[in-house]
């Protein structure tokens, strides 16, 4: 969901994370048969909506924003982009971030499938971030339980279970699982928490201990001259 401060009338752009203010003097219209007669009728409430187009101001972005806020439940259903997908570093290999994007895009049409690619995700990790290889996920995970917390452990293996039921057909073909949005979207979050606790914290840490390296190299060469 967009973020967006009504009250201070900033928000955030979803696709460059820049925060800025906005105008709603330019950026807000309302719509519907009764937008502009008082008092709306009950059953029309649901249905009248105020308009914000939020141009981002970010010279390397100036992308554009449409939300749409229900003008008494305060609802907000973003129309462009309909799903914020974060992005992260380079840190993080590109093929990873392209499954988590892709699960990201789809998370509300096809929850299932976007398990799926999560469960992907995941693996790609426990290549990539820990170097196991193993004959499946379940023996990859198996490999990775003495290394990560107990409770970091046994979520790994719920994504996995989770994402098995998009990935494998069950034993019954008429058996039918689904996968909920809002359960698909603990999975996204989950994969977020990877991203900062692996490759992010990893990385911050390398580039910091180098500053400090350097720093302490250059005052010493200092010194010697």
């Amino acid at each position: 969901m967009i973020e967006i401060d009504f009250e201070n009338k900033s928000y955030i752009c979803p696709y460059c994370r820049h925060a800025q203010a906005y105008y709603s003097s330019c950026d807000i219209k309302n719509n519907g048969d009764y937008a502009n007669r008082l008092p709306v009728p009950a059953e029309y409430q649901e249905s009248s909506f105020a308009i914000y187009t939020l141009h981002c101001r970010n010279a390397s972005c100036k992308k554009i924003c449409v939300t749409a806020i229900n003008r008494f439940s305060q609802k907000q259903i973003d129309i462009l982009p309909q799903v914020v997908v974060k992005h992260y570093p380079d840190c993080i290999p590109q093929q990873i971030k392209s499954d988590y994007e892709e699960a990201s895009r789809i998370i509300n049409s096809s929850p299932k499938a976007s398990a799926t690619l999560l469960r992907r995700c995941l693996q790609g990790m426990i290549h990539d971030f820990w170097n196991i290889y193993e004959k499946n996920l379940n023996a990859e995970i198996t490999a990775l339980k003495d290394k990560v917390t107990p409770n970091q452990w046994a979520a790994l293996d719920g994504l996995r279970k989770l994402g098995n039921i998009g990935a494998h057909m069950e034993h019954d073909v008429n058996l039918m699982i689904d996968i909920e949005p809002y359960e698909a979207k603990k999975l996204l979050q989950l994969i977020e928490l990877l991203f900062d606790k692996w490759y992010i914290a990893q990385h911050e840490e390398e580039m910091l201990l180098a500053d400090i390296t350097s720093i302490s190299e250059e005052k010493e060469n200092q010194r010697k001259a």
